[in-house]
């Protein structure tokens, strides 16, 4: 345990790899403040959690900058600053060929991976600045699909490799603040959203397949590794994965 007076805020953190994440930040004494869209998974994980009085649950719409600086006044007014923020929340679109897919189906993975992660990045910045000791750890979850497609993923792909460009600037302009930018690529976590994968998902040469999947609460692991490092030390890109999915290599 690091510190059990940092605060972090994670957003997606009603299922999946924010869940495990919130879940392994609070085990480490964090005071943890839970955005995500449905106030009943955010209940479930602080009691799940034994959050008590060091948890909070703020339901929020990312893709919103009224509800996104909300999250953030109400962090502060609760706990008195933000030391690290877990930029998770995230959403797909169908997986069918590209030319199907509507302007709607578009905007609204972009409104949520992209424009809803600069939202908050932008927020943070601004309670991080001001904050005394000034400062703090942003950690951006990118997936490996800031780095390599899926068949007919466009809208999620095209947003994940957008992140890694919001990662590297915000990097460079939080240094004069104390403020670390890094990045989390994480592939083939068992969530709900690589749930399909148990029955064979689609590969880049056509074929259907079944691919192995890893235990969530390692990435929950990862997170709080980045998350306790001292703000002299940065990792700006960490990738974990199921060892033996189909990630590197030609087919």
């Amino acid at each position: 345990m690091i510190s059990s007076s940092k605060v972090a805020i994670v957003t997606g953190a009603g299922t999946g790899i924010g869940r495990a994440a919130a879940l392994a930040l609070l085990k480490d004494g964090y005071r943890v403040v839970l955005a995500g869209r449905r106030p009943g998974p955010l209940a479930e994980v602080l009691t799940l959690g034994g959050a008590g009085e060091n948890g909070l649950a703020v339901p929020t719409d990312v893709s919103d900058p009224e509800s996104v600086r909300a999250l953030f006044d109400t962090a502060v007014a609760q706990f008195g600053r933000v030391d690290v923020l877990f930029n998770n929340a995230g959403v797909g679109a169908p997986a069918i060929p590209l030319e199907d897919l509507t302007l709607a189906q578009w905007k609204y993975v972009v409104d949520i991976n992209l424009t809803g992660m600069f939202l908050c990045l932008q927020q943070a910045f601004r309670v991080m600045k001001s904050q005394t000791p000034r400062g703090g750890r942003i950690i951006n979850n990118g997936s490996i699909s800031a780095t390599t497609p899926r068949p007919n993923s466009i809208a999620y792909t095209a947003t994940k490799h957008a992140v890694k460009g919001l990662t590297k600037t915000a990097s460079l302009d939080g240094r004069q603040y104390d403020i670390a930018v890094g990045q989390i690529d994480v592939g083939n976590a068992a969530t709900e959203m690589v749930q399909r994968m148990t029955a064979g998902i689609e590969q880049a040469n056509g074929e259907i397949a079944v691919e192995p999947t890893m235990d969530v609460n390692i990435v929950g692991q990862s997170v709080l590794y980045m998350a306790n490092l001292p703000l002299e030390a940065n990792v700006m890109f960490h990738t974990v994965m199921a060892t033996k999915m189909p990630f590197a290599g030609r087919g």
